[in-house]
């Protein structure tokens, strides 16, 4: 693949850096560092290599340095960069294993997952990986093996074309996030990491400062994947990336260009079956949240719950739920005995009656979940059947 660039952000790392980019031209050619601003001079320890050099004139972040690269790639026609850390954390000599991965998946970013049981990574660098692994899996219900990991291959369209809160340390894990939800697949790969003794590692991380941004991050991130509005989506066809804007063809596009006919029907009948239960205030949030872990479809799940709204299957699963309990059906001279009744009463039969409502769910929500699966499987079956048929006949 001859439109890779490799690109080396570096921040005060003069003692590391020539080493770095000297490895890294062993292996790829282009190679592109961005100098955020260093206080020395990157361009005097640098001058005798063929590569080219950009100075930010002070210090704006490593994801401002990976987006300044990224718009030098699309210019100067590059599809990929791949990014290595200044500081020698990462062994060059697996650029062409990047290469390749990317050559089998050229839509993707590929992410390289850190090998933790043959180096010396601090305790802070195993816990960041895990608890960041853990938000990102709550917020796209897509499993990361590593999500901090700055060793890392970008498609250069997908990076110039999603919006970011932030630009600093945080950018790596708000941009895998945001791909994913924009429908951009992540592929990973393991890679070999270094960490020198701690009394030579240079680290730039500020522990409040940098924690309160990823917390920011991750508190923003969450709220905006429980909202039920369609992301814009990046779409890779005949080997070229294009952006789906119209939120009605992206609304589409999830609905069925994206999901197999099986997973339609499972993203029905979840949302039909949570809708059965007493979630009184929280379906929503319940049915989102769930659909994120099982990488289903929230919209559609969200707009079959609304079969069970009240009053008709509420008022079914009571019924069965107060069958299974007394062996009878609520019949009309039950309820109109209720009128004699006080408060305090009514409070309690409230209760037995939200009671019989969760029990009658248990039966008539998976009855109900199966007969939705099986119309939305048919119905997104025929459908895309359809639409095949039709961009046949056009061409």
């Amino acid at each position: 693949m001859n439109k890779v660039l490799v690109v080396i952000p570096v921040y005060n790392h003069s003692s590391s850096i020539r080493d770095v980019v000297c490895r890294c031209l062993k292996y790829h050619p282009d190679v592109l560092v961005v100098d955020d601003g260093s206080e020395q001079d990157v361009g005097a320890v640098l001058a005798d290599l063929d590569i080219t050099i950009i100075r930010h004139e002070r210090n704006r972040g490593k994801g401002q340095a990976i987006l300044t690269a990224a718009e030098y790639a699309m210019d100067h026609h590059k599809t990929h960069i791949i990014t290595v850390d200044a500081d020698g954390q990462h062994y060059p000599e697996q650029i062409p294993e990047f290469i390749a991965a990317a050559n089998d998946h050229p839509d993707a970013i590929i992410l390289g997952v850190r090998d933790f049981n043959s180096s010396d990574a601090p305790f802070s660098s195993r816990f960041g990986r895990a608890f960041g692994n853990f938000w990102v899996r709550l917020q796209t219900g897509v499993r990361i093996k590593d999500i901090q990991s700055g060793y890392r291959m970008y498609p250069v369209f997908v990076l110039n074309n999603l919006k970011y809160l932030f630009r600093t340390y945080s950018f790596e894990d708000e941009v895998i996030v945001r791909g994913l939800w924009a429908g951009v697949s992540v592929k990973e790969i393991a890679v070999k990491v270094y960490y020198p003794a701690p009394a030579n590692r240079i680290s730039h991380f500020c522990k409040f400062r940098d924690n309160l941004r990823l917390t920011v991050l991750n508190t923003y991130l969450t709220f905006r994947s429980l909202i039920p509005w369609p992301h814009f989506q990046i779409q890779y066809e005949n080997g070229e990336f294009f952006m789906i804007g119209s939120r009605l063809k992206i609304i589409k596009e999830l609905l069925v260009n994206r999901s197999h006919p099986f997973k339609m029907a499972m993203a029905g009948s979840l949302g039909v079956f949570l809708g059965a239960l007493p979630l009184i205030g929280c379906h929503t949030l319940v049915i989102i949240y769930i659909a994120s872990l099982l990488r289903l479809n929230k919209i559609l799940a969200i707009a079959t719950s609304h079969i069970c709204m009240p009053p008709i299957v509420p008022a079914l699963c009571i019924e069965v739920g107060y069958y299974i309990r007394f062996g009878k059906f609520i019949t009309l001279r039950n309820i109109s005995s209720l009128s004699d009744v006080s408060f305090l009463e009514l409070g309690y039969l409230g209760l037995q009656r939200l009671a019989e409502w969760f029990l009658g769910a248990l039966v008539v929500g998976p009855l109900l979940a199966v007969v939705a699966s099986i119309v939305l499987f048919t119905l997104s079956l025929n459908i895309q059947k359809t639409i095949l048929w039709t961009q046949n006949r056009k061409t």
